[in-house]
């Protein structure tokens, strides 16, 4: 028997740890905003730093995103998951009403940055393309928000948690 190679990715993935990340846009699309744990880092060495996104077609966050052409990542920290569970849909808000769970500011770009966020990226979208399911969004970085020291929320075999020690 052929093993399902859909599931066997899914579970190699669920082994990668990664960030989790609240994408936020806001404009004349409107505010949205998703959790998201696909996101890296793509180049310093351009104009302007390059980050890599990527994020489900058919969340309620896509198509305000894709038609703002902004979007800022925040990073979230040790004990913000229920933050990220607010943006994930587990809690029932959506639309601009899930922005209550937490203070925010305007970034460059329009986009929501989290106060408490370990770090927030501002972007512009300078690149798009539709893989699959997923859209996946180069976002020029227009600002770095630090916000703080902290252990940084991951995500790891389909639950949270945080680096018990950070290597030096």
């Amino acid at each position: 028997m052929m093993p399902d190679l859909r599931a066997e990715f899914l579970e190699g993935m669920s082994r990668a740890a990664a960030t989790v990340n609240i994408i936020t846009t806001d404009g004349e699309a409107g505010r949205a905003g998703l959790t998201v744990s696909a996101m890296t880092a793509v180049s310093a060495d351009t104009p302007k730093p390059t980050l890599l996104i990527c994020i489900n077609a058919g969340s309620a966050g896509a198509a305000p995103i894709l038609a703002n052409g902004v979007f800022a990542v925040n990073v979230l920290g040790e004990g913000q998951s229920s933050v990220s569970d607010v943006f994930a849909g587990r809690t029932g808000d959506i639309g601009a009403a899930r922005f209550a769970c937490a203070r925010w500011h305007v970034g460059v770009t329009g986009a929501p940055l989290l106060d408490a966020a370990l770090v927030s990226f501002d972007c512009r979208v300078s690149l798009h393309r539709q893989i699959g399911t997923h859209h996946v969004l180069f976002g020029e970085v227009e600002a770095v928000r630090l916000s703080g020291e902290g252990r940084p929320l991951i995500y790891a075999r389909r639950g949270y948690a945080v680096p018990a020690e950070l290597l030096r």
